[in-house]
């Protein structure tokens, strides 16, 4: 696929030690595209595995924060690993299609996440397999996402639910799977494509979604998108010194009403509490502050320091630096002025909604 994009004049770079398209060289346009039309993204550099076995279902669901006895066929839920001590290992989008259970997760986390789930499999019916060299990854993001993919005219329905999916079989294409899947915060579809179809999809994704003036887009819009969208991601603004109740992620991936899971004696204990000492949070600076603040640039309220910066882009929607980053729970209330202090000095970054 490299020359393929090479060809859209894309610019290179790496995440985690994974390609990644930065931008096809228009990153305000790409930005703006996923605002208003949509774009079209290759996340194929991220990690995929499948477990099969009769006995996947229960061996995943004793691993995980979130219930995956109740994902029927076609049905996916967002998740994490986590520790004993309920630090997150790593977050995930399960799916369960006919046989066997799709994970996906952030790149260069494959032989993490195979080593931590092998290492409790016993005599359990369960094979972990990488599935990343047999199939790739588009994903359309954007409100006119849904228009794309019923103009690629290849999937007779389009799951209408959250993390849903369904499967395309052709004989040309072979098996393609269509999931809802809104990575930021809009509306969006992933396509798990087989490598052999992966240039012929990409046509047709590029084509189609030109029709609704949408285009290509990189990484840099695709992360402008998610932090103004204030949408955490795994390795940036969580890892392994958080704990899963404190990243903005609890409602959507952790069940307090399921079975034993590694780190749910820790969670359920926090939950029972009614809070964490800190939390993840989306700030703004001032307009006229043009210089980027680092990882881990310190927040402090009046003279105590509350929190730290984990991600910072300029905003194209907001036209100021919006960040996230963790606050301590006495100063996190939306509309509270903290001071952050970084190599270019200090400036007042305000908690937004």
């Amino acid at each position: 696929m490299r020359h393929f994009h090479q060809s859209l004049d894309a610019k290179f770079s790496s995440v985690n030690e994974a390609e990644v398209v930065v931008d096809y060289g228009d990153v305000r346009g790409e930005h703006a595209a996923l605002l208003e039309t949509a774009g079209v993204f290759d996340l194929s550099f991220r990690g995929r595995i499948c477990l099969t076995g009769n006995d996947r279902v229960r061996f995943l669901h004793g691993q995980v924060t979130n219930d995956v006895k109740k994902l029927g066929v076609g049905v996916g839920c967002y998740s994490a690993l986590t520790t004993a001590k309920g630090k997150i290992q790593s977050d995930l989008n399960i799916f369960a299609l006919q046989d066997e259970l799709l994970l996906d997760f952030e790149p260069g986390l494959t032989p993490l996440v195979t080593q931590r789930l092998e290492k409790f499999i016993v005599a359990d019916d369960v094979q972990i397999v990488d599935v990343t060299p047999h199939y790739g990854l588009f994903s359309v993001q954007g409100p006119k996402a849904e228009a794309v993919i019923r103009a690629l005219a290849i999937f007779t329905e389009i799951p209408a639910q959250a993390l849903n999916s369904i499967k395309f079989s052709d004989t040309t294409l072979g098996e393609i799977y269509l999931m809802n899947h809104t990575r930021l915060g809009s509306v969006g579809f992933d396509l798990f494509v087989p490598l052999a179809a992966m240039e012929t999809i990409a046509d047709k994704l590029v084509t189609t979604v030109k029709l609704v003036g949408g285009r290509a887009c990189g990484w840099s819009a695709f992360e402008i998108a998610r932090i103004e969208a204030g949408i955490p991601r795994f390795g940036a603004d969580m890892d392994e010194t958080n704990i899963a109740s404190e990243c903005g992620i609890e409602t959507r991936a952790i069940s307090y009403n399921k079975g034993c899971y590694i780190g749910q004696e820790v969670l359920n204990r926090i939950h029972s509490i009614g809070h964490v000492n800190r939390e993840l949070r989306k700030l703004r600076l001032a307009a006229d502050v043009k210089t980027l603040p680092a990882r881990g640039d310190k927040l402090f309220h009046g003279e105590k320091e509350v929190g730290h910066i984990t991600s910072a882009v300029l905003s194209l929607k907001l036209n100021c630096i919006a960040m996230l980053g963790y606050v301590r729970r006495e100063a996190n209330t939306i509309g509270t002025e903290l001071n952050l202090r970084s190599s270019s000095g200090e400036s007042v970054a305000t908690i937004i909604s």
